[in-house]
């Protein structure tokens, strides 16, 4: 069996929307007319906290695929201005949405047993305003959503190879500018910074999937406590201190892209470790020169610098049973799901979709019911499915 990242086909059945004259898709998609859309064809569930969990239209799998939406598109008009990282979210939104995570988790585990008939995984990327809105590849919708997706392992082992080249598998290793240059501090300053007691570092060759290789070269944290764990508050408290040393990281490092030798930030969240670990490395200091001197040569390059953080955080499922949690760097194109190696190529064919559509739906509807008898939201109706 060759390892290496596996490209797979996904139907979808073309959505109806009419893109108003002179928008661009990608700002369509922003506005509070889109979100009305997804809520009435695609809703399943929402709550007082505008958490909303719809049916992904556009999905990665046929198997299991929705997300929660912080829906903030009538309290936000400004898309720029949204929600876009856990950070950002209140508490009493935060505890919910960590709730609702949990049961969609669990629900996936229970209903996939076993690691080698399917590839579970759950998590969110950022959404921020990094781009100019108009750019290709700009997020279609500017709010912090999260992702729950299975992908049964028989698709994924009869799939042909994906090119390695891939500009949606550059959170590889092999092109991420953290993991190129800065591997060793990039590990150091997590280390140093996360006081982690439910999350313990793995080794690459026990968070790897043996069929695609991926992640590669990322930092990775076993899960003690398996699924139990995720209804421990102390674990999502550990899942959001990851998520901020990361955004230190990135933060401290683009800060000195952008200007040679630029004081500590005022805002992070570590600041010991940032001046400690960061900022009196010779590689991290090493590598930020290497990017400025080339965005004052390159302007296409530093266009595509996203100087603001952008990242995908994950759970997933290893070969093992274990539920790992890894955190990359975010690219252009990149979907979650590409951080696993699995590149989905989404095609329009409503008639393969309608095949495996009732199937979907009864699993959706399964994991609502869950989620409304923990108190976490009301059912929608769509035309598709009623609202009991």
């Amino acid at each position: 069996m060759q390892i290496g990242p596996r490209e797979i086909t996904t139907p979808f059945r073309p959505i109806p929307l009419e893109v108003p004259e002179g928008m661009k898709p990608n700002e369509f998609f922003n506005s509070t007319e889109n979100l009305n859309d997804l809520i009435h064809n695609n809703g399943l569930l929402v709550n007082p906290e505008n958490l909303l969990l719809y049916r992904k239209a556009l999905g990665h799998s046929t198997e299991f695929d929705t997300s929660i939406i912080y829906n903030t598109s009538k309290t936000v008009l400004n898309p720029l201005g949204r929600p876009v990282r856990r950070t950002q979210v209140p508490e009493a939104v935060k505890q919910v949405w960590n709730r609702m995570n949990q049961i969609l988790i669990d629900y996936m585990l229970e209903r996939y047993p076993d690691p080698d008939q399917a590839l579970v995984l759950a998590g969110e990327a950022s959404l921020d305003a990094t781009w100019p809105l108009t750019s290709p590849g700009v997020p279609s919708i500017r709010m912090l959503h999260n992702h729950f997706i299975v992908f049964p392992m028989d698709q994924l082992r009869d799939a042909e190879l994906a090119d390695q080249a891939n500009p949606n598998l550059t959170d590889g290793g092999q092109h991420s500018l953290f993991q190129a240059y800065m591997r060793d501090v990039y590990r150091e300053f997590f280390e140093q910074a996360l006081d982690l007691r439910v999350l313990k570092p793995l080794h690459s060759h026990e968070s790897n999937l043996r069929l695609t290789g991926y992640p590669q070269g990322l930092p990775c944290w076993e899960i003690q406590g398996g699924a139990e764990a995720l209804k421990d508050i102390r674990f999502w408290q550990e899942y959001d201190e990851i998520l901020k040393g990361f955004i230190d990281f990135y933060r401290s490092f683009f800060a000195q892209v952008s200007s040679r030798n630029s004081p500590m930030l005022a805002d992070v969240y570590y600041p010991q470790q940032v001046e400690s670990v960061l900022l009196f490395n010779n590689a991290f200091m090493g590598a930020a020169k290497k990017v400025r001197e080339r965005c004052i040569k390159d302007p296409a390059y530093a266009n595509a610098i996203r100087w603001q953080p952008a990242f995908k955080q994950l759970i997933y499922r290893n070969d093992a049973g274990k539920l790992v949690v890894t955190i990359s760097q975010n690219s252009i194109g990149n979907a979650i799901t590409e951080l696993l190696g699995v590149v989905v190529k989404r095609v329009p064919d409503a008639e393969a979709y309608g095949q495996q559509e009732p199937a979907l739906i009864e699993r959706l509807l399964e994991v609502r019911a869950r989620l409304i008898d923990a108190d976490l939201g009301e059912a929608i109706a769509t035309e598709q499915w009623g609202g009991a």
